[in-house]
């Protein structure tokens, strides 16, 4: 575990994929990150939509895991296995592994990140509103 430590801090700032991935998740609206199961979480007003995947379990990859519309999980890591995985636990509900380390498409996992984000966020509150007014 300290290794891993060490390691984690030799990462160039510029360059910390995990500093990139907060970066577009507090990006969004309502965010906030919350440590759950010893890994960064970042949520919607409470509601799960990234989880880092800092070699879970002695897994040999960076990642994190989104959730994703029906058959999205199934095609991605059909097109493109080295990149994307079932992760485990929330994998058989439709969540996709997308790795972070290596040379990640950034535009690629920030698009990924919002579609989860928009997949779990509740109905912004004027909206409603407007619906139980009637």
């Amino acid at each position: 575990m300290r290794a891993r430590a060490l390691k984690k801090q030799a990462r160039p700032p510029g360059k910390d994929p995990i500093a990139r991935l907060r970066a577009i998740c507090l990006a969004l609206p309502d965010t906030t990150e919350k440590v759950a199961w010893g890994e960064p979480t970042w949520r919607v007003r409470e509601r799960l939509f990234a989880q880092l995947d800092d070699h879970h379990h002695g897994a040999e990859h960076l990642a994190v895991w989104l959730p994703a519309p029906l058959g999205e999980q199934e095609a991605l890591v059909a097109r493109d296995p080295s990149r994307f995985f079932r992760p485990p636990y929330v994998g058989p509900r439709g969540w996709v592994g997308v790795r972070i380390d290596g040379r990640p498409r950034w535009s690629q996992v920030a698009m990924l990140v919002a579609q989860a984000y928009r997949h779990v966020a509740p109905p912004p509150r004027a909206r409603r509103g407007r619906a139980s007014d009637g």
